[in-house]
């Protein structure tokens, strides 16, 4: 069934969501202060491992990430005092 669900984000440089195969990512945000990934999935397939990057702005990414990765959203915590940026790296 096609629905929407939220995951959870840890914050971590990098980890793995493990989501329905072709899940579209819709969206990243905070939820009660916490922060959350939407994406719309059919709940009856099986999953997958995807691949994911936050960074905080002014870190470095390395100088590679520009093709291995895509722009996902930005979300704030702590009243703004710090900032995220999420990524999908791609399958090679």
């Amino acid at each position: 069934m096609l629905t929407i669900f939220k995951y959870p984000i840890p914050i971590k440089d990098h980890f793995i969501l493990e989501l329905p195969k072709n899940a579209k990512i819709l969206t990243v945000q905070t939820q009660r202060g916490t922060p959350k990934l939407w994406a719309m999935v059919d709940s009856e397939t099986e999953k997958e491992a995807r691949h994911f990057r936050l960074s905080g702005t002014g870190h470095p990414l390395g100088k590679d990430y520009l093709r291995i990765i895509n722009y996902i959203g930005t979300f704030q915590m702590e009243n703004g005092g710090l900032v995220f940026h999420l990524f999908e790296i791609k399958k090679e």
